[in-house]
């Protein structure tokens, strides 16, 4: 019973998981702000083929979900600045991760058959 309990656990942690990755921006969206783009318009640059409707949402729904912090500063024009939140920052190990693992997939999948 114990066993079974410890495997609904770790697919319900793995859903999770799953789920605050959610789709093919989250990630790319996070890795743009921690290697320090802050403004909208400079974490859209960095990421090809995002729409601004796309960033804007993205944006709000980790706002809610506590990654970044919205920082709006008085000035004209009015400044808005995104900064990733230190929980934002623990995913960060497993974004590299997921880079190494990627560049060794593409490795393993482009070798030539002996």
């Amino acid at each position: 019973m114990a066993t079974t309990r410890n495997q609904e656990e770790e697919l319900r942690a793995l859903q999770d998981t799953l789920y605050f990755i959610g789709g093919k921006w989250r990630i790319p969206v996070i890795n743009a702000i921690c290697n320090g783009n802050r403004r909208f318009r400079e974490i859209e640059r960095s990421i090809p083929g995002i729409t601004k409707r796309m960033l804007s949402r993205e944006l709000k729904e980790m706002e809610m979900n506590k990654l970044v912090k919205r920082n709006v500063y008085a000035e004209t024009p009015v400044l808005i600045e995104y900064e990733p939140t230190e929980y934002c920052r623990t995913f960060g190990k497993i974004i590299q991760s997921m880079i190494d693992w990627g560049r060794e997939h593409r490795k393993e999948i482009t070798k030539k058959k002996s």
